[in-house]
């Protein structure tokens, strides 16, 4: 999620993302379809493969979970609208390398997902960041991106070191790494306000009921450019996080999803994704943004 030339962003998105979701759970839809293995917007470009030994909750198809919205990620409001999008079209390429022509999306809630109570998937594409309090109950994949933690204000908001963020009204999302890293590093002087959900968060800032959130640097400098600059990425913590798929616990897949996840990280595949879904949405050059340190 690096704005800069097309060389350097591409390295960079691949190093480059606590992972966005909501409340809302069981809605999901059936996508793809046909001997050409269309979905959506997505340029399937890797080879079909065979089966093999992967176990699927749901024959004929590829089940992935995954918390909405997430724009750039998951392009649509809901699995009816999913047409496109970084994890999306991730998706459909592991279906196609499994010799899928299907993906079934199934929208979740992101507390349950990351607490392991989640069944009957598999796999869980949702901007999670790997940790090790998190794998004690879930299993995660190889890491596909990575990112640290940006600070969102309102125009005209400054907040430009230790102090001044320890001092600020803080909005996170439950269940985030961005929660724990404002509790356990930040230690801000008043109680954050906690939501649900990221497009809450958001009029809760632009309503001036916070003064700052913290969340993915990569998935803020988004929700800035879609407030057409009223609401800016001002800076960041640097945390080092990576984000895994999710499998479910015991999962018999992790192995052979992690030697073809493993394998688009090396012949560009993931590049591609990242250059054409998230770039056009991820305005802004996150190593532009000035680090706070705590």
């Amino acid at each position: 999620m690096r704005k800069l030339g097309a060389g350097v962003l591409a390295m960079a998105l691949v190093f480059a993302v606590a992972a966005c979701g909501d409340d809302s759970g069981g809605s999901s839809s059936d996508t793809g379809g046909g001997s050409g293995g269309s979905f959506g917007d997505c340029d399937v470009t890797v080879a079909k493969g065979e089966l093999g030994d992967v176990e699927l909750t749901n024959d004929g198809e590829l089940t992935v979970v995954t918390s909405l919205p997430a724009p750039g990620f998951w392009n649509g409001d809901d699995p009816d609208s999913i047409n496109g999008g970084f994890e999306y079209c991730m998706a459909a390429d592991l279906a196609t390398s499994l010799g899928l022509d299907k993906v079934k999306v199934v929208n979740v809630s992101f507390d349950a997902l990351v607490a392991g109570q989640t069944a009957d998937f598999d796999i869980a594409l949702s901007q999670v960041t790997i940790t090790d309090e998190r794998a004690k109950v879930v299993d995660f994949s190889t890491p596909y991106f990575s990112s640290d933690q940006g600070v969102l204000v309102n125009k005209g908001t400054t907040i430009a070191n230790i102090d001044e963020a320890k001092k600020a009204k803080w909005g996170v999302q439950a269940s985030t790494t961005g929660q724990s890293y404002l509790a356990d590093v930040i230690k801000p002087t008043s109680e954050p306000a906690v939501f649900q959900d990221t497009p809450s968060m958001f009029t809760a800032l632009q309503a001036k009921q916070i003064d700052a959130v913290l969340l993915d640097t990569s998935i803020i400098l988004g929700q800035s450019a879609q407030s057409n600059g009223s609401q800016v990425v001002v800076a960041q913590f640097k945390t080092g996080e990576e984000y895994g798929a999710i499998y479910q616990k015991g999962s018999p897949n992790g192995a052979t999803l992690d030697k073809i996840i493993s394998g688009y990280a090396s012949d560009g595949t993931l590049q591609k994704l990242q250059e054409k879904w998230l770039v056009p949405v991820f305005k802004g050059d996150p190593s532009k943004i000035p680090y706070i340190t705590p």
